[in-house]
């Protein structure tokens, strides 16, 4: 009878020291401060001293103005096409120079490249004769004048008859129209020297191919040494930057939103977060058959040069708005059950909610259903609270 008695108190004294045990460990556990409790699926409460209400920033829900009817569509900058020019072979003849690099600014009228050409000096010989053939043509006209003057003097003294001095007059008509060729010669020779950038007199076999317009250099299709003899194919494209479009598909259900000089919001890949503006320019006349959408392009001021060509974005246009609850992106955390956030009850008490969000814009999430204004969302750390 002892043993029985004796093993029942052993094993007895055994689970009571292991009750004491547990009942020793369960505070130590209470005290972790990053511990939290999950009163039921959706509310959380962390303890006072938890690092992680520290890392948490909770501010309230603002209403702004969101659009309702609303266009977007993908983007791409092109330069204007008003502002674009090209350099073309004012003679035949070999590149001597190119002047300029390619990105280079350029003002109107600067010289871009040499071109040695006989035509140059043949223009130069051409302004000469027609100079010269205008003194011989004023000079046969001063002389007409003076005979025509001594014979009707002659006639006043019945020493000449009258048909002497009606060729005399004629005479001096036709010097007169000589000298009036002659001068449109001149002013025709100097306006081809003027074209070739020369100047009256210049001894000079090359010509200057001068800049259209003011603006960049986007494209350099010649070298030095070539010989071209195709006065209208381009060696240069040179475009002012000052101004830009941006090009886009629109959906030929939402084409209807947008009209000619109304204002775009841009939002270009190279400067996330910031918004360009524009105004419509122009709308094609046509529908895309393939894609169903209407090309739009608007222009955007580019003083600054930040805007280039071939840059990817996105048009925003919108008619009506109306006061929604908005929060942060950060604010919105995804999970299986769609998009929620978490609203502070009480100090260290928060709930998921199940919110509908619309599209980002500016870093902000309009909140369509869920939240109103007021409400003490978590704006920052709401990850650190998904993980419960």
């Amino acid at each position: 009878m002892k043993a029985p008695v004796l093993n029942g108190l052993m094993v007895l004294a055994l689970l009571l020291g292991g009750c004491r045990r547990v009942q020793e460990s369960a505070p130590a556990a209470s005290a972790d401060p990053s511990s939290a409790l999950t009163l039921d699926q959706n509310r959380i409460v962390l303890p006072a001293d938890s690092p992680k209400l520290r890392q948490i920033r909770i501010a309230p829900v603002e209403l702004k103005e969101i659009s309702l009817e609303e266009v977007t569509a993908a983007g791409k900058l092109e330069a204007n096409p008003n502002r674009i020019s090209r350099v073309v072979m004012p003679v035949a003849g070999r590149i001597r120079q190119v002047l300029v690099r390619l990105g280079d600014s350029v003002v109107e009228g600067q010289p871009v490249l040499t071109i040695e050409s006989p035509e140059a000096s043949a223009a130069t010989r051409a302004h000469r004769q027609a100079q010269a053939q205008l003194r011989q043509a004023q000079s046969a006209q001063a002389k007409a004048e003076k005979d025509l003057s001594r014979v009707r003097d002659l006639h006043e003294h019945r020493a000449a008859a009258l048909k002497d001095v009606l060729s005399a007059e004629n005479d001096l008509a036709q010097a007169q129209s000589a000298v009036d060729q002659a001068q449109a010669g001149v002013e025709e020779a100097l306006r081809r020297l003027q074209m070739l950038g020369l100047g009256p007199g210049a001894e000079a076999r090359e010509v200057a191919a001068p800049a259209p317009i003011s603006g960049k250099i986007l494209e350099i299709a010649v070298a030095p040494g070539e010989y071209r003899n195709d006065t209208s194919a381009s060696l240069m494209t040179i475009a002012d930057l000052s101004t830009v479009w941006v090009t886009s598909n629109v959906p030929e259900s939402s084409i209807r939103l947008i009209q000619p000089g109304e204002r775009l919001e841009i939002e270009l890949a190279a400067y996330p977060g910031e918004v360009f503006e524009g105004r419509v320019k122009r709308i094609a006349d046509t529908v895309d058959p393939q894609t169903r959408t209407v090309k739009v392009q608007a222009e955007l001021e580019n003083r600054r040069g930040r805007l280039r060509p071939e840059m990817f974005g996105k048009i925003r246009h919108s008619h009506g708005s109306r006061a929604l609850p908005v929060v942060p992106a950060s604010a919105v955390v995804q999970g299986e059950g769609g998009a929620s956030v978490f609203v502070e009850r009480h100090s260290g008490e928060f709930e998921r909610i199940q919110v509908r969000a619309g599209e980002t814009r500016n870093g902000l999430i309009p909140i369509l259903s869920g939240l109103k204004a007021g409400d003490r969302v978590v704006v920052d750390g709401a990850i650190l609270l998904k993980a419960y």
